[in-house]
């Protein structure tokens, strides 16, 4: 058994839920934020067979997606003006670990 942390865009997870859904995998979905940007994520908490891993990986692949997005430069230039930058966003990040015992109760 594995326990995956999968964390996705909020854009993106209702998308991954139904996906996750109807190919049968169920998770747990917690309001996350993220570090860098301070943006809404989702992370979906499961636990799944070594077998199914890969395919939950994959639906997770097709239905989360990177996008270009703009935000205030946290470094201002000499003159005091903060120009706006272009970051990459979305995407999704998948934690995988090992479990010893897993009982749905």
């Amino acid at each position: 058994m594995k326990l995956v942390f999968a964390i996705v865009n909020s854009d993106d997870s209702q998308a991954v839920g139904k996906a996750l859904t109807s190919a049968g995998f169920y998770a747990t979905k917690l309001a996350s934020t993220g570090g860098f940007l301070s943006a809404g994520n989702t992370t979906f908490l499961t636990c799944i067979e070594e077998e199914r891993l890969d395919e939950f990986i994959e639906v997770i692949r097709q239905k989360s997606h990177k996008r270009k997005k703009t935000v205030p430069n946290s470094t201002p230039l000499n003159s005091g003006i903060e120009l706006p930058v272009e970051v990459e966003v979305g995407g999704a990040t998948i934690f995988v670990t090992n479990i010893e015992r897993f009982e749905k109760l």
